[in-house]
């Protein structure tokens, strides 16, 4: 819940109004980073444009969210729907 709560406050946006975390990532995979034991540290993923990055740290957990971007050569090749020669 602390992934949609930081997403909902970053983009001024009722939590129940984002779309269910469990669409984005498996919950058993998040879950996995509060089990030292499992050997995964880190999981990064995409949210409601964000890319969320989840790791383990020695006090708990840290979630950091960065803007997605589409580069312009991306977005030309999608956006782009014309006739081709």
């Amino acid at each position: 819940m602390a992934v949609v709560s930081l997403v909902a406050t970053v983009t001024d946006t009722d939590p129940l109004e984002l779309e269910p975390l469990y669409d984005a990532v498996d919950p058993e995979a998040l879950d996995s980073l509060c089990t030292p034991t499992n050997g995964v540290s880190s999981l990064s993923f995409e949210y409601a444009g964000y890319t969320v990055v989840v790791e383990r740290a020695d006090d708990g957990i840290d979630i950091s969210l960065e803007s997605v971007t589409v580069g312009l050569e991306s977005a030309r090749g999608v956006a782009d729907s014309g006739p081709s020669a």
